[in-house]
């Protein structure tokens, strides 16, 4: 694999180091950080990392060129990469998904009990009518919701690369092609955030195992001749932001308590507005990866409409639900502010008509 970087080549015939690895994946533009030798988890911290807590950000090993903290401390410098791999030739290679701006489709083929049809695709109804007889994997509720989108399963995706992983499953990797669209990370068992039953997602605070990385369990082996993370396909973004895997926060109201440093008064907003306005404004956000289609008009007018019901029970301020508003819309159709603030100053005004309080109020 490692050699010239191409989006295809030909597959490695023989074996090849995690050093080399290591570093055609830093060629790539992917931040690289050790595993433990034959584990697919990272290398553990430090002495003094473990006996006392503190978050990454705040840890000296990191900028020191030490490798604590797992994919906090990836890089893309040689300089690093050499002088780790080259102590620890035994060691493998993950890459942290967030800042390589990766998502990978991490497909589990796990023996299971298969959960009841309404837990196989979240937010989708299967109908008794569809015959789930053989459905038994991850490969599979990602086939099925490939074929309820009209689009080919990604696994079947041969443009990009495809890792086949030591249990049988399989890493699909995609380029987020619109990098102020962040997703999460998430597994396919998660009962908040999913995409489908056995299927993960590895992006923003999650790490991949490279490929050729060898475990005690098996190889992780490229399928096919794609060397390359190919654009995630615009279909599986609007899936993405439709489970809830691109983060929005809703913003706090003001406090009756005073302002805080900054100057402004805020405290945290009721759960629960969050949980109705979240699905909603991912959904507007995700529409920067359509530049035509993808029912921007109609979604961000949902979005406010909603928001405005949340206003007179006083759910959510106007002031911060404007702003949540203006923000999602912002990053899906930059050039039209005006028409947006359009949009949002009407279905606000809508909605604050027909109040309504969400369930789980806190």
């Amino acid at each position: 694999m490692p050699g010239p970087v191409a989006t295809r080549s030909t597959a490695p015939t023989g074996p090849v180091s995690s050093h080399a690895v290591a570093r055609w994946c830093a060629r790539n533009g992917w931040p690289v950080h050790p595993l433990a030798a034959g584990h697919k988890t990272p290398v553990a911290n430090c002495e003094p990392c473990r006996q006392q807590r503190h978050a990454p950000a705040d840890c000296p090993c990191i900028p020191a060129g030490r490798w604590c903290h797992g994919f906090h401390a990836a890089t893309v410098s040689d300089e690093r990469i050499d002088a780790w791999w080259s102590a620890h030739p035994g060691w493998g290679v993950g890459v942290s998904c967030g800042p390589a701006d990766l998502v990978v489709i991490d497909v589990d083929a796990h023996a299971a009990e298969v959960p009841d049809r309404s837990r196989l695709l979240p937010g989708i109804p299967i109908g008794q009518q569809v015959d789930l007889t053989g459905l038994a994997t991850g490969f599979d509720t990602l086939a099925l919701l490939a074929a309820l989108r009209g689009r080919p399963s990604p696994a079947e995706d041969e443009r990009t690369l495809r890792v086949r992983t030591p249990s049988g499953g399989m890493h699909i990797w995609y380029r987020n092609p619109h990098p102020e669209i962040r997703y999460r990370s998430s597994t396919g068992s998660s009962p908040k955030v999913a995409l489908a039953w056995q299927v993960d997602v590895r992006s923003d605070n999650g790490y991949i195992v490279a490929p050729t990385t060898r475990t005690t369990a098996g190889t992780y082996t490229p399928i096919g001749t794609a060397r390359r993370a190919a654009d995630l396909p615009q279909w599986l973004a609007a899936e993405l932001a439709r489970t809830g895997h691109v983060p929005t926060s809703v913003p706090a109201e003001p406090s009756p308590s005073g302002p805080t440093p900054g100057g402004r008064a805020r405290r945290r907003a009721p759960k629960a507005a969050g949980r109705v306005l979240e699905p909603l404004l991912a959904e507007v956000a995700a529409c920067a990866v359509v530049a035509e289609g993808a029912g921007f008009t109609e979604k961000l007018n949902r979005a406010a409409f909603t928001a405005g019901g949340l206003l007179p029970g006083g759910h959510l301020g106007e002031q911060e639900a404007r702003e949540l508003l203006l923000q999602a819309a912002q990053r899906a159709r930059p050039h039209q502010q005006r028409r947006n603030a359009e949009i949002i100053e009407s279905a606000l005004s809508a909605g604050a008509q027909r109040p309504f309080h969400p369930k789980g109020r806190s």
